[in-house]
C-alpha cells in the first residue's frame, strides 16, 4: 500500500526545525543533505547557501518519515504562516498524544487545545514555533 510523508520548506531553517522536531519525536536523521554537497561545475552554489539543507529525513514512528529542506534565496521566501496545509500525527495512546502536542507546541500558537472532540478522539491542533500546523489525534476506538 502506498504511504504518505510530509515534505515541508523553511527558510534556511530547516535544521534548526529538525533538530526540534527530533528532541521530540525521537530517532535519528536518516539523511541530511547540504547544497554544498551538490556543488560542481556545472551547479554552482551561493556562499551563504552552502550550508542550508537540501534535503533532511526524520523517521516517525514505524513507517512514516517527516521531510524538509531549505528554499534557495534565489526561488523567494515560503510564507509559513499562509501555508494552510497540516500535518496530522495519530498517536497510539493518550498519553503519546499529550506528549507530542506538548513537546512539538512550545513557542507555538495553539489552535484547538488538546482533549476529548465532539466526534469522539482525544485531539488537538497547533502550530508550531516555525509556523507548521499540526493535528494530533488519539482515537481510543481503534487502540489494539
Amino acid at each position: 500500500m502506498a504511504s504518505i510523508n510530509p515534505h515541508v520548506n523553511f527558510n534556511g531553517n530547516a535544521e534548526e526545525a529538525f533538530t526540534f522536531y527530533k528532541s521530540v519525536f525521537g530517532g535519528e536523521f536518516t539523511k541530511i543533505i547540504r547544497f554544498k554537497d551538490l556543488a560542481s561545475a556545472g551547479f554552482s552554489v551561493a556562499k551563504n547557501e552552502e550550508n542550508k539543507i537540501m534535503h533532511i529525513a526524520l523517521p516517525i514512528g514505524k513507517s512514516s518519515m517527516l521531510m524538509a529542506n531549505d528554499v534557495p534565496d534565489i526561488m523567494g521566501k515560503t510564507n509559513e504562516n499562509e501555508n494552510r496545509s497540516k500535518i496530522v500525527i495519530t498517536a497510539e495512546s493518550k498519553e503519546e498524544a499529550d506528549k507530542l502536542f506538548n513537546g512539538l507546541s512550545v513557542g507555538g500558537q495553539i489552535e484547538g487545545p488538546i482533549g476529548d472532540s465532539p466526534w469522539g478522539t482525544y485531539f488537538g491542533m497547533f502550530r508550531d514555533k516555525y509556523g507548521i500546523e499540526w493535528m494530533v489525534d488519539f482515537d481510543p476506538r481503534n487502540k489494539g
